[in-house]
């Protein structure tokens, strides 16, 4: 097994990590359990950072995808794939500035529970955390649509 076949299910199980550490990382914090949502934050970032040098070993060696379906299945698949790209490629500095922005709040307060120190951090995580579970569950679902519902002719 090469790597145009084996990196696309290691990207999808990647990206299901990510999603899920990010449900986590959601969670926590709208629990208050700021330190575990930044050790949960930081595994997605980890784990989002793999899976994109595994994407991108993956599309410089693999050959080129011809969606094979048609009708109305068509439109729909592009609509989504060509929404996942631009918003990947969006998030991918807008989760640069959110983990900035809480590593400066951190390092000027020393304190992960100081009062108003993390205000720039929890305004662009609410514009970064939707976009980025969105990249991920559509990476997922764009693998499922592509290796399962229309998997290429063996």
């Amino acid at each position: 097994m090469d790597t145009s076949t084996l990196l696309p299910h290691v990207n999808a199980a990647l990206n299901a990590i990510s999603t899920v550490l990010l449900l986590i990382g959601f969670i926590l914090i709208k629990a208050g359990r700021r330190e575990q949502h930044s050790k949960a934050m930081l595994a997605a970032t980890a784990v989002s950072a793999v899976f994109l040098v595994c994407y991108l070993v993956y599309h410089f060696t693999a050959p080129i995808f011809v969606f094979p379906g048609t009708g109305w299945e068509r439109p729909a698949y592009f609509i989504l794939l060509i929404s996942h790209v631009i918003l990947a490629i969006a998030v991918t500095p807008m989760v640069f500035l959110t983990l900035w922005r809480a590593f400066k709040a951190w390092q000027s307060t020393g304190d992960l529970f100081a009062p108003g120190a993390f205000t720039s951090h929890r305004k662009i995580a609410r514009l970064t955390w939707p976009v980025w579970i969105y990249v991920t569950v559509t990476g997922v679902l764009i693998y499922i649509i592509l290796y399962h519902v229309y998997p290429a002719p063996v």
